[in-house]
């Protein structure tokens, strides 16, 4: 396995690089140089990561259990180790796209919606992660001190549109989606519960509607009682 090493600090030094480019260098340097240290001297990466392909990757992600980082004493997730894989593989658009659209495996499609965020234009990142806004599976993510936290994953995906570092790792800076609608890039999202909202709207202006006519008629609830058979 020190052979599996030795290649992947060949390809991850950038020196005579010549292959594939995303966001104008080489893939894997989308990862910092301390993480890509990590993973290719840790265990997982030695003995998992050897030799798989977009195909075999799957079976890997499906034995994944949570999301994440580095932990403990700085030891690289699977999620991480098969992010920086998925660098190197660089798969077809339609295969990520299957991998994040599918439904029995959660875990890979955190990890598709990772490397989306990493590799993808702007314009892109949000048209194909927005849908995910409404995904409201479990996941499990693993903290630096190598305990567990639950998030769900609408909220993994929120974090991705909205903070500029995840799972320990820094994203390059995603423009805010109201520039790219200003720029005529995408159009003003909508939210899924907009129509819920309007309905809630609509029977409070009833509501409001219904007292003032209340207010105006006599003997109404509410109203002013009017007095005048009782004078004198």
């Amino acid at each position: 396995m020190t052979t599996h090493a030795a290649d992947a600090r060949r390809f991850f030094d950038s020196r005579g690089y010549t292959g594939p480019q995303i966001h104008n260098q080489n893939p894997v340097h989308l990862l910092e140089k301390p993480t890509r240290d990590r993973i290719i001297t840790s265990y997982y990466w030695q003995e998992q990561c050897f030799a798989i392909n977009e195909a075999t990757l799957c079976d890997r992600a499906a034995a994944m259990t949570f999301i994440g980082g580095t932990y403990g004493q700085q030891k690289p997730s699977p999620f991480l180790c098969l992010t920086m894989k998925l660098l190197q593989l660089m798969p077809r658009r339609d295969i990520v796209l299957e991998y994040l659209n599918q439904t029995e495996l959660k875990y890979l499609s955190a990890l598709a919606a990772f490397y989306v965020r990493l590799t993808f234009d702007s314009k892109d990142v949000f048209q194909t992660l927005e849908p995910l806004l409404a995904d409201y599976r479990k996941l499990r993510r693993r903290t630096r001190d190598g305990g567990y936290s639950l998030t769900y994953m609408d909220q993994f995906v929120d974090d991705l549109l909205t903070k500029d570092r995840v799972c320990g790792t820094s994203l390059w800076k995603l423009p805010q989606r109201t520039i790219l609608e200003d720029l005529g890039q995408l159009e003003v999202r909508e939210s899924p519960l907009g129509e819920e909202l309007d309905e809630i709207d609509n029977d409070e202006d009833d509501v409001v509607e219904t007292g003032r006519r209340g207010s105006s008629t006599p003997n109404g609830h509410g109203s002013a009682v009017d007095y005048s058979e009782s004078e004198g």
